[in-house]
């Protein structure tokens, strides 16, 4: 019972230090980058809406995200919260 608790601690650890919701991460978006390459950098998206041609992706949850605004493709908007 023990190992199997050590176990399952140490796979979370290891799932968590491997997140691409990182603040290095964030760093590398810039205004431009295409969808594919920020997916590229942080993964899948959990989220994304589109209203007036303007698509909202976000990364992550509501206590840790990065969210980026696309228009045409093309990021032009991003934020992020709790990011270590």
């Amino acid at each position: 019972m023990l190992n199997r608790k050590m176990l399952l601690i140490v796979l979370v650890l290891l799932v968590s230090a491997c997140s691409k919701l990182t603040m290095e991460n964030y760093a590398k978006l810039k205004v431009g980058l295409a969808y594919d390459e920020v997916k590229t950098l942080l993964g899948d998206p959990v989220q994304c809406s589109e209203v007036l041609g303007i698509r909202a992706c976000q990364w992550g949850d509501d206590n840790k995200n990065i969210n980026v605004n696309f228009v045409g493709g093309k990021a032009v908007l991003f934020s992020a919260a709790n990011l270590k």
